[in-house]
C-alpha cells in the first residue's frame, strides 16, 4: 500500500468548483482496481487549500496500472485545469506508527 498526498493552492473562491470537478474525477478513482480509497480535504485556515489523499495498491500501479487505464482519461479531464495549482504530489509509504479511533 502507498498514499499519494497531492496539495493544491487555488485561486480565491474558486472551491465550490473544484470540489464539483473533483466529485466527477472521484467517480474514475473509485472504479479503479488499484485505487483502495481517497478522500479530499480543505484547510480550515487557508479554505482556498486542499488536500488530496488517495491509497493506491502500489506506487507502479498508480503511475503504470491507473494512468494507462481507462479510467484515467475521465479522471484527467475532470481536474485537468487544476494542474498548475498542485504545490505537491508524491507517494508516501506506510509506517507502523498508527492509531487513532474509528468514526
Amino acid at each position: 500500500m502507498i498514499v499519494e498526498y497531492i496539495r493544491y493552492k487555488l485561486p480565491a473562491g474558486a472551491g465550490a468548483t473544484f470540489e464539483s470537478d473533483y466529485a466527477r474525477a472521484a467517480q474514475s478513482l473509485a472504479a479503479s482496481p488499484y485505487c483502495h480509497g481517497y478522500e479530499l480535504s480543505r484547510c480550515s485556515e487557508e479554505p482556498d487549500v486542499y488536500v488530496l489523499r488517495i491509497r493506491w495498491s502500489s506506487a507502479e500501479d498508480h503511475m503504470q496500472g491507473f494512468r494507462r487505464s481507462p479510467e484515467f482519461g475521465p479522471f484527467l479531464a475532470a481536474i485537468r485545469s487544476y494542474v498548475p495549482q498542485i504545490e505537491e504530489m508524491r507517494h508516501y509509504e506506510l509506517t507502523a506508527v498508527v492509531g487513532g479511533k474509528t468514526d
